[in-house]
């Protein structure tokens, strides 16, 4: 098979590797497309630490090639959407159904070879029989959206709430479109306006750039009140931490999502006088399902998100529209 190997920071060779073979308990998946995010981009450029070499890729979606013995939740022929994430199970957060939060967390594509190549074998564990009819692009998006679908539970939206998006990257304009079907309205806000029209197709009812200042006066002014009910924060950085608090009202709930690499400057005297609720969320536990079911019902749209598509031979020019400001989801196609 061929493989897009990371032996030192940028320095990725697609080669030819030997066809891997499941175990027991692992599933073979041929890959029909993998996806770069800031994680990625963050292994290559070498901001991560990695052991080398590595065959990249965490987002990732196929057809179950083989299984190997003791796997019944998945069989050859099968459309998936891998979990790259597997918690070792034994750990008191994993006892308590915290899997998400255990500290001996395995990802795939990152700690263990993954999805940047025509073959990965992962436990089987990882694979999500996905319904009929979901296209390699459409299911490409489950993994990101399974993040939002937490983070969106997390804050316990309800219909007719008003709600406001911090970030206008895959996962802001994913949270836009669930926090829609959950029938609340929706402010996007983003550190300028270059994607404020696709955010509007998305169904946002109304945007604000970081560029003309707080989007406080923005919240209060689709909520109609001291600021909106929830607020979910995608951009990933101190600044919009610190935005997200100043956008929602007294008794407000707060989810922060992005991961923040460097120390956030919060006020907190604001935080207790107007009791907001702050909660993190981080990636998922058991949301794939309802990722994949808002996928098939079309509430929401993966297509217009994926704005790059590259063969697996072209992984180092994929990487490059990664950093273009006019790229949202960046595709490789073994």
């Amino acid at each position: 098979m061929k493989a897009a190997v990371l032996y030192a920071p940028k320095d990725l060779r697609v080669e030819t590797a030997r066809d891997p073979a499941p175990g027991a308990g692992e599933a073979l998946v041929r890959v029909r497309a993998a996806g770069l995010c800031g994680t990625d981009f963050r292994l290559w450029s070498g901001d991560r630490p990695a052991r080398y070499p590595l065959i990249m890729g965490h987002e990732f979606v196929g057809e179950v090639a083989a299984v190997g013995s003791g796997v019944e939740n998945v069989k050859p022929g099968d459309s998936v959407a891998v979990e790259p994430n597997y918690s070792c199970g034994t750990c008191p957060l994993c006892r308590e159904g915290n899997r998400n939060l255990c500290l001996s967390r395995t990802a795939v594509g990152i700690d263990v070879d993954g999805g940047l190549a025509e073959l990965a074998h992962i436990p089987a564990r990882c694979c999500w029989a996905a319904p009929a009819g979901l296209s390699p692009e459409q299911l490409l998006l489950t993994e990101p959206l399974a993040v939002v679908v937490r983070a969106v539970n997390r804050g316990a939206v309800r219909a007719g709430e008003t709600a406001a998006v911090l970030g206008t990257g895959t996962l802001g304009l994913l949270a836009v479109q669930v926090l829609k079907s959950r029938g609340a309205r929706v402010l996007a806000v983003s550190r300028s306006d270059r994607r404020f029209s696709l955010v509007r197709e998305l169904g946002a009812e109304a945007v604000h750039s970081l560029a003309a200042g707080s989007g406080a006066e923005a919240a209060r002014r689709l909520s109609g009140r001291e600021g909106v009910d929830v607020v979910v924060e995608t951009a990933g950085t101190p600044e919009a931490v610190a935005e997200a608090l100043g956008l929602g009202r007294p008794g407000g709930r707060v989810v922060l999502t992005g991961l923040p690499h460097e120390p956030s400057q919060v006020h907190f005297f604001g935080v207790v006088r107007r009791e907001l609720t702050i909660v993190g969320s981080m990636i998922y536990q058991d949301e794939f399902p309802e990722a994949m079911r808002l996928l098939k019902t079309g509430a929401v749209k993966a297509e217009p998100l994926v704005t790059h598509r590259f063969r697996l031979d072209a992984v180092g020019e994929a990487f490059s529209a990664h950093q273009s400001p006019a790229s949202i989801k960046v595709a490789v196609i073994p």
